[in-house]
């Protein structure tokens, strides 16, 4: 999937939004990300990764279909799905086209806002990849524990000596020759560790910077017990396959 990436010149900026079951909320963040990213006065695209399970009859697909007949600047990615989270983000993230590539959660819980600030961070051309750290989270108690537990791992496991606070926090941005470097093959939620470890082991320029995690008052958290075990799991099984 990820060899298929063409870049093209004329886009500056592509924004991979995931966006699966979201349709309670995917027109009100897609039009903020619009004009979010329109006051950049770049230009841009937007990639609607609306993947949908068999059988469903969720509307996300369709609304991102009608935002794409608003919007010349929106793609929409709707397949029925092969996998996870991050079979979603390799499938937007294999067709962006922009030099930057920026992909964010389009439930809300991390503001449209980010992404310009990400951009503009990156766009000084001192980093090859800038991404978040949930400094304030409002998802929980339970939630803040478990990932200051993962992280901890994460770079007990891996990069003891390098202070990564946040390792699954979204937007993240990268160039896409850094994108091209990487050679992502996870399909679940450990894609954006993946994105992490190879950054560092190929020795990307890493920036990170703060925001703030809403919680999600629109729908139940995919982020359950066996979701918990599978990030552990997979942290080790990378580490030491």
């Amino acid at each position: 999937m990820q060899e298929d990436i063409n870049t093209n010149n004329d886009i500056e900026l592509s924004v991979v939004v995931l966006c699966y079951n979201s349709a309670n909320i995917i027109e009100n963040f897609v039009e903020q990300l619009l004009n979010e990213v329109r006051d950049l006065n770049v230009v841009s695209e937007l990639i609607l990764v609306a993947n949908y399970d068999k059988n469903s009859s969720e509307k996300t697909p369709e609304l991102a279909h009608a935002l794409a007949e608003k919007h010349s600047n929106i793609k929409v990615m709707a397949n029925e799905k092969e996998g996870g989270m991050g079979w979603d983000m390799r499938s937007g993230l294999s067709v962006a086209r922009g030099k930057y590539i920026a992909v964010i959660d389009g439930d809300a819980q991390m503001p449209a806002s980010d992404i310009p600030i990400v951009y503009k961070v990156i766009r000084l051309g001192k980093h090859d990849l800038v991404k978040t750290y949930r400094a304030k989270r409002y998802d929980g108690f339970i939630r803040s524990c478990l990932s200051s537990v993962y992280n901890i791992l994460f770079r007990f496991l891996y990069f003891p000596d390098f202070p990564i606070r946040d390792v699954n926090s979204k937007p993240k941005i990268f160039t896409s020759e850094a994108y091209r470097r990487m050679q992502l093959r996870s399909n679940d939620w450990f894609t954006d560790a993946e994105i992490m470890i190879q950054a560092l082991q190929h020795k990307l320029r890493i920036c990170e910077i703060s925001t703030v995690f809403y919680k999600n008052e629109r729908k139940t958290s995919f982020v359950d017990l066996k979701t918990v075990w599978e990030f552990i799991y997979n942290l080790f099984r990378y580490r030491f396959k």
